[in-house]
């Protein structure tokens, strides 16, 4: 039986650290790489991903000067080269590399030290990104670190011009809260977002999904000034606009799917919209067929709901992706679709009993049908 795969150990072994602690030994004279391998491998056990980023800058920083202006050149003198600038996506760099961001927050964080922090931070993210870091300094001054993000929007390295996205995300994954206000970020996108480097652009397109969920409107209007100044290739804008609007897509949000091209009142027909077997057993698939016919060539997003039963509750439903297509004129959409009916997901528990399937089609509910979870055999 193969063993289940563990981030964690694939990001922190001795391997990874017995590069971090060759390139610091290279970097800063004195430091002894046996003696913070001896220390730092064994304390890996027990702690989670974040848990033991902390714990391999604690180690590191009793290494370094309690000086932070001396930590941050020595922390800098360590750096790896910088990720390849000829790559366009997909080069977010290693985890190991998070320290120096880590010890950016920890010491850096006096008006004194604010300008070598930025440095520090601008120098590190072109290794790995600092967008978990750049955080309580916009949270601590907010004003004086959008000044530096305005700069750095039009940095020549990519990860820098990244950065200015990533990390004023309203809802990044992981990360810290920032208290400003969610749009304020705005017109730092508006100046990145005709990047050449989709690593850029996809930042941009999730920051507005973030946005999206706060204020769906002012997304709508931002993509709208792109679409007229035209700085952004169309065929690119077209990709930012749909991954921007995934969220309001999903929600039916009637102004996002027209912009899209998707009529809300499109004329449809459904045909067939029906479970396979109407006992589903938790742990299996159901599965169901949809049947779409248009008389004129109609653009469609289907998605279908799943409203969950829960006992004396009212049934929640979840929506989920299921095609995006043109139906050309006169003619009929067919779709079979299996979702698995997860009986030990973590965080959602099945219930039996009678749920309903709903099927919704560009943002518009237009049929529905209900099937029967239950804990024995499906027949």
């Amino acid at each position: 039986m193969n063993e289940k795969f563990s981030l964690k150990d694939h990001l922190f072994n001795s391997d990874s650290l017995g590069d971090l602690a060759r390139e610091f030994a290279a970097g800063v004279p004195g430091f002894d790489a046996d003696a913070f391998l001896a220390e730092v491998l064994p304390g890996l056990q027990g702690r989670e991903l974040l848990e033991r980023l902390e714990w391999i800058a604690d180690c590191i920083e009793a290494r370094l000067s309690d000086d932070f202006m001396v930590m941050a050149d020595q922390l800098e003198a360590a750096m790896p080269p910088e990720l390849d600038p000829a790559q366009s996506d997909d080069d977010f760099g290693r985890f190991i590399h998070a320290v120096p961001g880590i010890l950016a927050v920890r010491h850096g964080m006096r008006a004194e030290h604010r300008q070598r922090s930025m440095d520090l931070l601008h120098a590190a993210t072109r290794r790995f990104s600092m967008e978990f870091y750049i955080r309580p300094f916009i949270n601590e001054w907010p004003d004086e670190t959008f000044d530096v993000l305005a700069s750095w929007a039009s940095d020549p390295n990519y990860h820098v011009r990244r950065l200015v996205s990533e990390g004023t995300r309203p809802r990044l994954p992981w990360a810290k809260a920032i208290k400003t206000d969610p749009l304020r970020p705005l017109p730092l996108l508006d100046q990145i977002h005709a990047d050449s480097t989709r690593y850029v652009t996809r930042s941009v397109a999730n920051h507005l999904n973030d946005i999206s969920k706060i204020d769906a409107e002012k997304v709508l209007e931002l993509l709208v000034k792109w679409q007229k100044e035209r700085r952004q290739t169309q065929k690119e804008l077209n990709w930012m606009c749909r991954h921007s609007l995934r969220t309001s897509v999903k929600n039916g949000h009637s102004e996002a799917m027209a912009f899209l091209g998707y009529q809300k009142d499109a004329k449809l027909e459904v045909k067939t919209f029906r479970p396979v077997h109407k006992r589903v057993r938790i742990g299996e698939k159901l599965t169901f067929e949809v049947s779409l016919f248009a008389q004129k060539r109609t653009p469609v997003i289907v998605d279908y709901l799943i409203e969950f039963h829960k006992p004396n509750k009212i049934g929640r439903a979840k929506v989920f992706k299921l095609k995006q297509a043109e139906i050309p004129e006169n003619s009929q959409l067919n779709l079979t679709k299996s979702h698995l009916m997860k009986g030990n997901a973590s965080t959602f528990q099945l219930v039996p009993g009678p749920h309903k399937l709903i099927l919704q089609v560009n943002g518009k509910q237009l049929a529905e049908t209900v099937f029967e979870l239950v804990a024995g055999s499906a027949s």
